[in-house]
Order: C-alpha cells, then sequence, then structure tokens
C-alpha cells in the first residue's frame, strides 16, 4: 500500500505541474491569444512600412529629378503654377457636355 500511495501521490503532482502549464499557456500572460494579436500587428506594421518604403523610393526619385534636370521642374511649374514660357499660347480645351461651376456673384446672399 505504500508503494501505490507513493505512486498516486505522484501522478497528482504531474497532473498538477501539467494544469499549471496549460493554465500558463491559456491564460497566463503572453498567452496565445495576445501571441496571435500581436502577429496580427506586426503584419499589420510590416504592410504600413512596404508602403511607406515605396512612397519614400518615389519621394527620392521625384527629387532625384528635381535637382537633375530642368524638364522636371518646367513641368511642374506649368501644372501646378500655370506658368507659360515666353511667346507660347495657352488654349484651354472644355468640355461643352461637362457643366462648369462658376463663382457666385459678389453681391449674392451667403448662405
Amino acid at each position: 500500500m505504500d508503494a501505490l500511495t507513493r505512486n498516486i501521490w505522484t501522478y497528482v503532482v504531474l497532473v498538477l505541474a501539467l494544469v499549471l502549464l496549460q493554465y500558463k499557456f491559456w491564460f497566463g500572460q503572453g498567452n496565445w491569444r495576445q501571441v496571435e494579436q500581436l502577429r496580427a500587428q506586426v503584419q499589420a506594421q510590416q504592410a504600413e512600412n512596404r508602403e511607406l518604403l515605396r512612397r519614400n523610393k518615389a519621394l527620392a526619385a521625384e527629387v532625384k529629378d528635381l535637382k537633375s534636370g530642368v524638364d522636371a521642374v518646367e513641368e511642374r511649374a506649368r501644372n501646378e503654377m500655370g506658368m507659360i514660357k515666353s511667346g507660347e499660347t495657352f488654349y484651354r480645351v472644355v468640355d461643352p457636355e461637362k457643366k462648369l461651376d462658376a463663382p457666385p456673384p459678389p453681391d449674392a446672399p451667403k448662405p
């Protein structure tokens, strides 16, 4: 009977140790849910980093282009500032189907 009691206590201790380890895995700090949440956060951050890297490369290429040539500066001045070279004539082609929003007359009541 003494050997049987010793074996039972050994099994009880082993089962308790297993239960404590499982408790930490499922409910303790750093449990499986937190690990999955952190993995998802890492994936989202990596996707954002890839997008920012792509954007930085595009901006670096634009800066290099602006520093190296006048063509990029000229294109930017034409598109963003509406500048034209001396001796050029500017023509605006308006789609007759598209209704233009005209500014209200200065004496019109404000809404």
